[in-house]
């Protein structure tokens, strides 16, 4: 029996990582993307019960193509690729900062919109492919810290309705996933982040791994293609002046 196949990418660890087990746990055989941390991702990809690992950086296009093509040559049956890892450096609306916007652009939309595209047109699938894009509740609750990351998400958020739109497979979907505050992040300690992930609708920490079963609930292909979840336990909902990492503080 062959294992349906996902690719995630940035799943050495995080979220990325939690997403990894959870298809693992489901049956599926995990395809582990790592960047910069190869050695810990086939360390995890050890604990799995069906998991390999490849490596691309995606500052290099070319090279995140060529592992899309390799993985979509060999494998039997891959229907999903998700589109988690990102960079997430801080910048302002006072004044763009070239190399963090470059890197954010080519991170967090062009290089996964490349690979997206790559996978649906080579990919071999069983059961319909599907591709999902990470996205950020800042789409709605938008604030002007972290400046370049969010125009990136919001350029990346604007391919999951075009790349919908674009496709002739009735089987195949496009969606967005739209995760909240749910990890300490850039350089947030614990105590931080007890605040600020509480900072949402339910006033309550968002589990990753309710992001995972959305993201195993999308490779199903229940809902229509172009569909966006959000998993922030209302957060898009508020109007935040600023990011909650630095609401923490104040």
């Amino acid at each position: 029996m062959v294992r349906p196949a996902v690719l995630i990418t940035g799943a050495a660890k995080r979220i990325g990582a939690v997403l990894a087990r959870h298809f693992a746990d489901s049956g599926w055989h995990v395809v582990i993307h790592a960047g910069h941390s190869p050695a810990l991702a086939r360390e995890f990809a050890a604990t799995l019960p069906s998991a390999e690992v490849v490596e691309a950086d995606l500052v290099d296009r070319e090279a995140a193509l060529a592992m899309i093509a390799e993985v979509a040559a060999r494998l039997p049956d891959w229907r999903v690729l998700v589109n988690s890892a990102a960079v997430f450096k801080p910048d302002t609306a006072q004044a763009i900062q070239p190399e963090i916007f470059a890197e954010a652009m080519r991170v967090n939309a062009e290089t996964p919109t490349a690979m997206a595209q790559a996978f649906l047109a080579q990919a071999k699938s069983q059961g319909g492919k599907r591709v999902i894009q990470f996205l950020d509740q800042k789409l709605i609750n938008t604030n002007p810290d972290f400046f370049s990351y969010t125009m990136a998400k919001h350029a990346f958020a604007s391919t999951v309705r075009m790349l919908a739109m674009a496709q002739d497979d009735p089987a195949t979907r496009i969606y967005g996933l739209a995760p909240g505050a749910m990890l300490p992040s850039f350089d947030q300690v614990e105590e931080e982040h007890e605040i600020s992930g509480r900072m949402n609708l339910l006033q309550r920490l968002t589990d990753p791994a309710e992001l995972a079963q959305a993201a195993l609930f999308m490779a199903q292909g229940w809902l229509a293609s172009g569909e966006t979840i959000y998993v922030d336990s209302g957060q898009h909902l508020l109007s935040q002046p600023r990011d909650v990492l630095f609401l923490a503080r104040e």
